[in-house]
């Protein structure tokens, strides 16, 4: 960190110098012009290029060095949640058909990206979407409501045998999984241009914050899909009634926690995210209940009744670094306002 000196011209302007190297990087002339974001921590941010809403980046990509379409998908993925802009994937020859399969997969996965150009040896993807018009506190309470629905439905099928009720929990977990990529994708746009956070009425703190909780809301409803994938086997086994209804009052603890969780992020309230965490101990008590209990099934049933166990459990686990992230949150930003 260079340190400079704060001079006063003029009798009443306060000035400081600018470091050469960043004016020769940023390609600044005399007189340009140079935007100025005040953080709410007091900390000041430089913007060149004030005329852009955000900075276009292009990523190109050659299938001839991608040994398998599978691995441009990922890569694709990582481009977008990057910030990239544009997307260009190239082909020394007509372009595969299993390359083509796979960005039509990618298009219909992430939110934004239209193909705005194509030709038989290239594709070239354009981000449409605008960061400012997915505020990232909408696109959090979204994916909340999409895993809590895919939690109820899952459990609502162990209740009454519906194994089509919990296939359909399972069709659920791209959207929850697009809608993280896109929390990330804002997130590293934002780190990228800062003054963006400003447009969006958001601080950096509530970036990031929202970044973590969309994380653990993706591996809430990874836990949510791998109770699905068991419930078809406990309907076929005949699960007897007080086992299921063990099951049930530990998943509606754990549901409650996550709900709780989320209300006390959304309200801003420290008071419930620490309820929230005192209420993990009485499921983890609960879950081992669950598991004693099984151990008096036979053996195929035991195990699948510990997988869902399990799943319910790390579910309220996850909750409660929800509400650890909104404590370490709102504790930051009411120290910012003390000082």
């Amino acid at each position: 960190m260079e340190i400079r000196r704060v001079q006063i011209t003029g009798g009443s302007s306060y000035v400081i110098t600018l470091p050469k190297e960043w004016i020769k990087t940023m390609n600044i002339k005399k007189n340009d012009q140079l935007g100025i974001n005040i953080q709410s921590d007091g900390t000041l941010v430089l913007n060149p290029k004030i005329t852009q809403e955000q900075l276009q980046r292009i990523k190109e990509f050659n299938v001839n060095n991608i040994p398998k379409p599978t691995y441009l998908l990922q890569l694709l993925i990582g481009a977008y949640i990057s910030g990239y802009t544009s997307l260009k994937i190239t082909s020394p020859s007509r372009m595969p058909t299993p390359v083509q399969n796979v960005i039509r997969s990618f298009t219909q996965l992430a939110i934004g990206p239209e193909v705005v150009e194509e030709s038989d040896t290239s594709v070239t993807l354009k981000d449409l979407l605008n960061p400012m018009e997915m505020p990232l506190d909408r696109t959090i309470k979204r994916m909340h409501i999409i895993v809590k629905g895919m939690h109820e439905d899952t459990m609502r099928a162990l209740q009454i045998k519906d194994k089509n009720l919990a296939g359909d929990a399972l069709s659920r977990d791209d959207d929850v999984d697009r809608l993280n990529w896109l929390v990330a994708r804002q997130y590293n746009i934002i780190l990228q241009n800062v003054s963006l956070a400003g447009k969006m009425n958001i601080t950096i703190g509530m970036t990031s914050t929202c970044f973590l909780i969309s994380r653990i809301i993706e591996r809430i409803g990874d836990h949510v899909i791998r109770i699905a994938q068991n419930v078809p086997t406990l309907i076929d086994s005949n699960l007897n009634k007080q086992t299921i209804e063990h099951i049930l009052s530990a998943s509606k603890l754990s549901l409650d926690i996550f709900n709780k969780s989320m209300g006390a992020f959304f309200q801003k309230d420290i008071k419930a995210s620490m309820e929230t965490i005192e209420s993990v101990a009485k499921l983890e008590l609960l879950c081992e209940e669950i598991n004693a209990i099984a151990l008096k099934q036979k053996g195929i049933v035991a195990i699948h009744v510990g997988y869902v166990v399990e799943s319910i459990r790390r579910i309220g686990e996850y909750a409660e670094d929800i509400s650890e992230n909104v404590i370490n949150y709102l504790v930051t930003e009411e120290q910012k306002t003390t000082n």
